[in-house]
């Protein structure tokens, strides 16, 4: 989130037309972005095995997980962030502009506080994304609930294990957005 809301804030400020009207970047900025998002999670985790065993000192167990959730999770969120953004509407920037707002000021106080809602759904998908991925890291030795499936449910051939990990899946997806749609809404409201 903390690397992927600014490049979304970038690849919104770079677009042709906008603020800061750099097609060039922009282009460059996109490509990354996605490049970054066509990896299937279950191949960043073992092209980034090397990677992560320099950063974390292992390329198994949960630790070693969240180098690749975290990398999958930036130009996800970079997408999300600019989608977000994107909804505010013109007027108030172009209201910002006329008052002698600069950049900084723009994004600061009208784009990001406009996009709040946006951005706290976008989030929320991020985390039940996240989530998803966590799972299948089990499937390489990640641990967790996915871990849990993988060696207690399919290999023993425990059809209560994996339902019961499917079940709890389930309820902390529907709690996780439950409280992003509140929150989303109360941000609505303000």
């Amino acid at each position: 989130m903390f690397v992927g809301l600014p490049l979304g804030v970038l690849l919104v400020m770079t677009a042709p037309g906008n603020i800061l009207n750099s097609p060039h970047l922009y282009k460059i900025l996109s490509t990354i972005v996605n490049t970054g998002r066509s990896f299937p999670f279950i191949i960043l985790l073992v092209v980034l095995t090397p990677v992560t065993r320099i950063i974390v000192g292992t390329s198994i167990g949960s630790t070693a997980a969240l180098v690749p959730l975290s990398l999958a999770a930036i130009p996800f969120f970079a997408r999300i962030s600019e989608t977000s953004i994107l909804e505010v509407d013109k007027g108030l920037i172009e209201a910002a502009e006329a008052m002698g707002c600069n950049y900084w000021q723009i994004i600061l106080k009208v784009l990001i506080p406009e996009a709040n809602p946006a951005l706290v759904l976008g989030i929320t998908i991020l985390i039940v994304s996240l989530l998803n991925f966590s799972a299948m890291a089990g499937a390489v030795g990640g641990g967790g609930l996915g871990n849990l499936a993988i060696q207690y449910g399919y290999q023993r051939f425990d059809i209560g294990v994996m339902f019961s990990t499917i079940l709890i899946l389930i309820i902390l997806v529907q709690v996780i957005q439950f409280l992003g749609d509140l929150l989303a809404s109360k941000l609505r409201k303000k």
